[in-house]
C-alpha cells in the first residue's frame, strides 16, 4: 500500500506539471471559502456543483491564474494501521481554512486509536474529476470521498458502496437523523451515503421593502396563508407569490407592475415602465433550470427506465413561468445581462440590497454581506397544492472499489458523526443530526444578529425533492453542460417559442442518452 501511495502522488505531480504547462484555469466557483465568495460575489462554497456552475455563468469572467492540483499529497502509512484514504475536491474543502480543520480532524481520529490510520489527500476543484477518475481506473481509488454534493457524486454514478450491509451489521443507528435525510441518499445503487451536512431551500426576503411597499411578511411556518394588506387570507403558492413580486418590483420613478387596492386586489399599474426598473421582486438565486422546475414539484430529467429524455409537465411550467417573469409584459426577475451588472451585485444579485425575495438555499447565508440587516426568511411556496423545497445536501460516499470496507465505514461514521461539528463549521452547513443544530444556528445568530427565524429553514427539511432534481441521468456532465446553455438562452433571449425551446432542449437530451448509452 505504501509503495501505490508514493506511486499516486507521482502521478499527481505529472498531471501538476501537465496543467501548469498548459497554463492551468482559475478555480470554479465552489472553490472559495465562505468569506471569499463573499468577496468576490461568486457563488458559495457550500453550493451544489450546478449552482456553482450557474453563477459562473451569471458573473463576470475572471482572469486565468496557475493552481496546483496537489493541495495535500497522501501521507505515509503507520506499520499495523489500516489505511483508510480520504479524498477531498469534488465540493467544498479546498480553502486553506479548510483544509487546516480536515487535517486537525484527521490527527485527533489518529490519535484517538491504533487500528486505523486516516490519510487525508486533497487536489484542487478543477483537477479533482480528472484525478479521481485516474485513480478509479487504475483501481487504487480512495476510499472515501468528500465532502461532495449530487452533481460531483452523480460524475461517479456507479463507484458507490451500498451503506445498507454495514449499517445493518455494526447496527449504526440512523435514528439520530430525520427520516427524510437518510432517505434522500437512498439511489438505485443503495443506501450511498449517511446524513451529513444539510441546505435546505426557503424564500430570503426585505423586511424594510415589504415595510415601504405596505405588505405583510411572506408566512414562516408550512401551511399557513400569505395575509394580504386588508387582511384576506390567501394559499402561499407561486400565485400569490408573483403577485407580491410584482408589487415589489419598482421602475425609476417609483411604479410597480402591479398594485393593491383597498379591496385587497391586484390591479395593473399602467404607469409602470419595464425598462427603467431599478428594483426587483424575486430572484431564483443561484438556481439551475433542474432546481427551479423541482420547486413546483419533485422530478427528473430522465424516465423511470433510465434512458427516455424527459421535461416533467411541472418543469416546462416552471421555466414557462421563469421566463415571463424576466421578459413578459409585468416582469419581476432580473434577466442575465442585470444580474451581471454592478449595480445588481455583479452576479450575486440578492446581496446587491435591490431584490426583495430570493428562493435558494441555506449555504447562501455564506455570501450575503452586502444586504443589510433587514432580511429574514419565509417558507417555499406550494404549486398546485404540493410544496416541494428542493434539498441540497452534502456527504461522504465510500469507493466501492476500497479494499477495506468496514474501516472506511467506521471512518465515514467518525466524520458524520463526533468530528462532524468541526467539519461544519468550515463547510457552513446544517448538521443533519438533530442535536448538533442548536449551536449551529447560534453561530448564525452571531452572524446575523436581526432575529431570524431558523425554524423555517428546519421545518424545510420535511419537504424534499425526491427523486433529486440532481438525479443520475445518462451522460451526466454532458447534460448538465445543456441544461446551463439552455438557462443562458433564457435569460438573455426575449421573444422565444419556450415549447419550441423545450422541445429542441428534449431531444438534444436524449442525443446525448443515446451516446452516452451506445459507449
Amino acid at each position: 500500500m505504501r509503495k501505490g501511495l508514493f506511486t499516486l502522488l507521482s502521478l499527481l505531480v505529472l498531471l501538476s506539471m501537465l496543467v501548469a504547462a498548459c497554463g492551468g484555469t482559475t478555480p470554479a466557483p465552489a472553490a472559495p471559502a465562505a468569506e471569499e465568495a463573499a468577496a468576490t460575489e461568486a457563488a458559495p462554497a457550500e453550493a451544489t456543483d450546478a449552482a456553482a456552475e450557474e453563477a459562473a455563468a451569471e458573473a463576470p469572467a475572471a482572469e486565468a491564474v496557475e493552481t496546483p492540483i496537489v493541495l495535500v499529497a497522501p501521507a505515509e502509512v503507520m506499520e499495523g494501521r489500516i489505511p483508510v484514504r480520504w479524498y477531498v475536491g469534488l465540493g467544498s474543502g479546498t480553502d486553506a481554512q479548510q483544509i487546516a480543520v480536515q487535517q486537525a480532524v484527521v490527527d485527533k481520529y489518529n490519535a484517538s486509536q491504533d487500528k486505523i490510520q486516516l490519510i487525508l489527500e486533497i487536489v484542487t476543484y478543477n483537477a479533482s474529476r480528472d484525478v479521481l477518475a485516474t485513480q478509479i481506473a487504475g483501481g487504487n481509488g480512495p476510499d472515501i470521498i468528500g465532502p461532495v454534493g449530487g452533481n460531483g457524486a452523480n460524475s461517479f454514478y456507479g463507484q458507490w458502496l451500498d451503506l445498507k450491509p454495514l449499517i445493518e451489521s455494526s447496527g449504526y443507528d440512523l435514528s439520530q437523523f430525520g427520516e427524510s435525510s437518510v432517505n434522500f441518499f437512498i439511489t438505485e445503487e443503495g443506501q450511498v451515503g449517511l446524513p451529513f451536512a444539510s441546505f435546505p431551500s426557503m424564500v430570503y426576503y426585505q423586511r424594510e421593502m415589504f415595510d415601504e411597499a405596505g405588505l405583510n411578511y411572506p408566512p414562516q411556518e408550512y401551511g399557513a396563508p400569505y395575509v394580504m394588506p386588508g387582511g384576506t387570507e390567501l394559499e402561499w403558492n407561486y400565485e400569490t407569490m408573483t403577485n407580491l413580486a410584482k408589487v415589489l418590483t419598482v421602475d425609476v420613478d417609483g411604479n410597480s407592475p402591479l398594485e393593491i387596492n383597498d379591496a385587497d386586489e391586484f390591479v395593473e399599474n399602467p404607469d409602470f415602465d419595464a425598462t427603467k426598473i431599478v428594483q426587483y421582486g424575486y430572484v431564483p438565486q443561484y438556481q439551475d433550470l433542474r432546481a427551479i422546475g423541482s420547486f413546483h414539484r419533485a422530478g427528473r430529467l430522465v424516465a423511470d427506465d433510465g434512458v427516455t429524455a424527459q421535461v416533467p409537465e411541472a418543469w416546462a411550467a416552471a421555466w414557462k413561468w421563469y421566463y415571463d417573469g424576466m421578459w413578459g409584459d409585468q416582469p419581476f426577475i432580473p434577466t442575465l445581462s442585470m444580474i451581471q451588472s454592478p449595480e445588481f451585485g455583479a452576479g450575486n444579485p440578492w446581496n446587491s440590497g435591490k431584490v426583495a425575495m430570493a428562493l435558494t438555499h441555506l449555504w447562501y447565508t455564506c455570501c450575503i454581506g452586502s444586504a443589510g440587516d433587514s432580511w429574514d426568511i419565509g417558507v417555499v411556496p406550494s404549486y398546485e397544492g404540493t410544496t416541494t423545497a428542493n434539498l441540497n445536501a452534502d456527504t461522504f460516499r465510500v469507493w466501492k472499489g476500497t479494499k477495506n470496507p468496514e474501516a472506511a465505514f467506521e471512518v465515514l461514521t467518525y466524520l458524520v458523526g463526533e468530528g462532524s461539528l468541526e467539519l461544519l463549521g468550515a463547510y457552513g452547513g446544517m448538521p443533519a443530526r438533530v442535536a448538533d443544530q442548536e449551536q449551529f444556528f447560534a453561530n448564525l445568530d452571531a452572524k446575523y444578529p436581526q432575529g431570524v427565524n431558523w425554524d423555517v429553514a428546519k421545518a424545510g427539511m420535511d419537504y424534499p425533492d425526491i427523486p433529486s432534481n440532481e438525479a443520475y441521468t445518462p451522460g451526466y456532465l454532458e447534460m448538465q453542460d445543456r441544461v446551463i446553455t439552455f438557462n443562458t438562452l433564457l435569460q438573455s433571449e426575449p421573444g422565444l417559442d419556450i415549447d419550441a425551446e423545450i422541445a429542441k432542449f428534449l431531444s438534444d437530451l436524449q442525443t446525448i442518452y443515446d451516446k452516452a448509452l451506445a459507449n
